[in-house]
């Protein structure tokens, strides 16, 4: 009892009081390298999670573009640079009316669009200007192709008759219908097979580091060395399960908390 009591006891000289942890990135490199095949296999099982999410839970969008073209000249003039500054800002203000609850709901109102709202209506549609160009492109992504390309061309005509008499402009002209899409916009297999994977690696190489900064127990003797700067003499080994390992398991690292 007095001999196991002995070597419980610190020995005289030596720091175990904590202290900064300094992390050595040379052995986390090593570490993640010992378990890359853990890694590999995370990543794996996260791109094949985000496959499976992918193809299952998520709704395949459809994509209709239809494009206007601004006009501000008056009397069928040619264009001068006062005509081009106004079609400019005619521009932006085409972009926030397309918008408008009035108009929404005439367009749900035409196409039977029951059980939408404007706010639903408004979420779908996305209208961009191309730099230094007056032409819109009203853009509408729906979950079926027909109907993607029924609600753009239905708001582009609504929008050439409606928004000219509350602005009191030429009505804009027509520069392409939308046509049906046979392919999907939305979401991408390969992007978020990557996303997934990545993910999957990354949270696996979290968890390795995690458990090995909040590990605070010596493995082998070198530990001593390496935390206290000094040598053991010798190591009493532990016998049992058929291997003699060091026991150097008694004494916790200055740096644990």
């Amino acid at each position: 009892m007095e001999h196991r009591e002995a070597l419980n006891e610190t020995p005289a000289g030596w720091d175990m009081t904590p202290g900064e942890s300094e992390v050595d990135l040379v052995e986390l490199f090593y570490l993640l390298w010992g378990r890359i095949w853990v890694i590999l296999g995370c990543l794996a099982a996260g791109a094949a999670a985000a496959l499976v999410i992918t193809r299952f839970c998520i709704t395949p969008l459809y994509e209709a573009t239809s494009s206007l073209y601004i006009v501000s000249a008056s009397n069928n003039s040619v264009v001068n640079l006062t005509d081009l500054q106004i079609g400019s800002q005619l521009t932006a203000d085409y972009q926030e009316l397309m918008r408008s609850r009035p108009l929404l709901e005439d367009v749900i109102s035409r196409l039977a669009l029951e059980g939408m709202t404007t706010q639903d209506l408004e979420k779908m549609i996305r209208i961009t200007n191309a730099s230094d160009t007056r032409i819109l492109k009203v853009t509408v992504s729906h979950p079926e192709p027909h109907q993607a390309a029924s609600i753009a061309n239905e708001l582009v005509s609504l929008a050439r008759v409606y928004l000219p008499q509350i602005m009191e402009t030429q009505e804009p002209n027509l520069v392409e219908e939308a046509i049906v899409p046979v392919q999907k916009a939305s979401p991408s297999y390969l992007y978020n097979l990557m996303l997934g994977g990545v993910l999957g690696a990354a949270l696996c190489c979290a968890v390795l580091v995690g458990r090995h900064l909040l590990n605070d127990t010596f493995v082998i003797p070198d530990d001593l060395a390496k935390y206290f700067g000094i040598q053991p003499l010798a190591a009493i080994p532990e016998s049992g399960d058929g291997e003699d390992k060091p026991r150097t398991g008694w004494f916790r690292r200055k740096d644990a908390t």
